[in-house]
């Protein structure tokens, strides 16, 4: 089974860039299942439903998040009627949305996405570790591939992860710095890992917002609105080849496009 994990989306230029590539490269490496982080699809910070379901309409099967999922108001409510949109499952109870799905491949099998998220340098929420551990339990025997966007800041924090399922799920995947990482690799007992997967979006920037906004605040130290960059649009995905019967990766390869 070939699974595409398109990393952090961001706003018009990441989401078009997205839209006009994805069938080429379903087609290129015959994708079986494809997953995007969206949580800066919008303007870049967070999603509205509209763009969510534009981007299920191309064909991403799965849509999963992070912190900016709550940025936009409207969002709430799409969270908890639109099955396959995940917002990390370690908030509190209570909160909208749901942090994992299952899905079928093209090819029919049952796949596992689940989101969760990290707490160093992050917003306090409940523990990752043991909160993938109880979504683990909640999934049926025979659901074999499972996918684990790993939404945080330390790469320590994403690697402790990685090992911490090694044996328990088929691949973790980082998202949340922007910065593809060059540690992919399978782990021992058959999980593919890569520390953060990058970004989908403007390159002449600083992680996705205009270089000038950016800089301001840190020659300033003051409050300035950060704006989204348009320029040098590419887009950076990890490919994960999976045992569909094991659940266990064979392999794992970047990909980028520009």
């Amino acid at each position: 089974m070939k699974i595409l994990f398109i990393g952090d989306t961001i706003a018009r230029a990441g989401r078009e860039f997205v839209r006009d590539h994805l069938d080429g490269l379903k087609n290129e490496y015959q994708i079986d299942l494809t997953v995007l982080n969206c949580e800066n699809a919008a303007a870049g910070f967070g999603v509205t439903p509209k763009i969510a379901d534009e981007m299920l309409a191309w064909g991403i099967d799965v849509l999963t998040s992070g912190n900016h999922v709550w940025d936009k108001k409207e969002i709430l409510s799409y969270l908890d009627t639109q099955e396959r949109i995940l917002r990390p499952t370690n908030y509190p109870p209570g909160n909208p949305g749901h942090g994992h799905v299952i899905v079928p491949s093209r090819k029919g099998e049952r796949v596992a996405i689940i989101n969760v998220q990290g707490r160093t340098f992050m917003p306090a929420i409940d523990d990752p570790f043991r909160s993938v551990d109880a979504e683990l339990e909640t999934l049926p025997d025979d659901v074999r591939v499972i996918v684990v966007d790993f939404h945080a800041e330390a790469t320590a924090e994403k690697v402790a992860m990685g090992w911490h399922l090694d044996g328990r799920a088929s691949a973790v995947l980082g998202t949340h710095t922007h910065i593809p990482t060059a540690d992919e690799r399978v782990l021992p007992q058959g999980l593919a890992y890569q520390t953060d997967v990058g970004m989908t979006g403007p390159f002449d920037s600083v992680i996705g917002m205009s270089k000038e906004s950016v800089m301001d605040r840190f020659y300033t130290q003051m409050p300035v609105r950060f704006k989204v960059a348009s320029e040098a649009v590419e887009l950076n995905a990890a490919l994960i080849d999976v045992d569909a019967k094991t659940g266990k990766a064979n392999s794992i390869k970047r990909i980028h496009r520009k």
